[in-house]
């Protein structure tokens, strides 16, 4: 995906989250700069990932087999001694006309809660 996409993605989820009235925490809106002068008090994102993340699944069609998240808690299997959370919590942001492909975790659990827009249509 372009940088341009990726940044357009971002802004209609935050425009989304604002108008449900969803509170993210703090670290969604560290700049880069900002990340480089934190210290090991946040180690916990950094090694679990938390942040956003928008993907097209490497296809290059966005807007149809893709989708925008942000990762607000997650385990870590290769870290079990440090991070015991076999739990995920991710913030998705599924636009009309968009897909996931179907997928699975052996060590993790998720929930999908649908907190607002359309419909959500999970086919087995």
């Amino acid at each position: 995906m372009k940088r341009s996409e990726i940044n357009a993605a971002l802004k209609e989820m935050e425009t989304m989250i604002q108008r449900c009235g969803f509170q993210l925490p703090p670290f969604c809106c560290f700049t880069p700069e900002e990340w480089k002068k934190l210290g090991h008090e946040y180690d916990e994102i950094r090694e679990n990932l938390l942040g956003w993340d928008i993907t097209d699944y490497g296809l290059g069609r966005f807007d149809q087999v893709g989708f925008s998240l942000i990762t607000l808690r997650n385990g870590n299997v290769k870290m079990p001694e440090k991070y015991t959370k076999t739990y995920a919590e991710k913030l998705l942001y599924i636009k009309e006309g968009q897909m996931a492909p179907m997928h699975f975790h052996w060590s993790k659990m998720e929930d999908i809660i649908n907190r607002g827009g359309g419909n959500v249509l999970i086919r087995a």
